[in-house]
């Protein structure tokens, strides 16, 4: 095989749901190509089945509008309240955009104006299968008081930060969120055509 070669095949041998629950899991046994064409001997990985999600920085004038909420994956290693960007799983049937305007709605109270895309990343491929796409979205008043969804447990409160402020902050690594980093450093790049 030559250097490019592009390896494609991948068989499945064995998938059985573990978990099914808000979060599913499965443990696969696979086997794939090799880059010299080979195929691997069986490899058995855990995978969490978690489907798309949709992230947005939210700008309202010369404002940038995070959200601050407690996440309880983090507190063994980090803070546990959070400051990200509004985020939430695509529902069947639903685009991500659509999907965005509900949560902007439900978690900050905002009503969406133009949104960008910046592109669609996954957070852990090594045991996740979540893609989140991501936007800029200028916001278009607000209607509604926010605060998340308390019948599952939300508490989420809307976090201001001015140009200076936000540039201060990922300079010293108080972002810890990677999609809120990505839309940060992506915001701050490329602030002429978001202005």
């Amino acid at each position: 095989m030559t250097e490019d070669h592009r390896p494609t095949r991948v068989h499945v041998l064995r998938r059985e749901r573990l978990v099914d629950d808000y979060f599913k899991l499965d443990a696969t046994e696979y086997s794939f190509e090799r880059f010299d064409g080979r195929m691997t001997p069986p490899v058995r990985r855990l995978v969490l089945e978690r489907g798309d999600s949709v992230a947005a920085l939210l700008v309202d004038g010369g404002d940038v509008l995070l959200v601050e909420q407690f996440r309880i994956a983090t507190l063994t290693q980090g803070p546990g309240w959070m400051v990200e960007l509004v985020a939430g799983v695509v529902a069947p049937g639903e685009t991500p955009e659509q999907t965005l305007q509900r949560e902007v709605a439900e978690e900050t109270g905002y009503a969406l104006g133009r949104v960008e895309p910046i592109g669609c990343v996954y957070l852990s491929p090594g045991g996740s299968s979540e893609r989140v796409h991501l936007f800029v979205a200028q916001v278009d008043g607000r209607p509604g008081p926010g605060g998340g969804d308390g019948s599952v447990g939300e508490d989420i409160r809307v976090v201001r930060f001015g140009l200076d402020q936000l540039r201060e902050r990922q300079r010293a690594g108080l972002f810890v969120d990677a999609k809120t980093q990505i839309a940060v450093l992506h915001y701050l790049a490329h602030l002429g055509a978001h202005a």
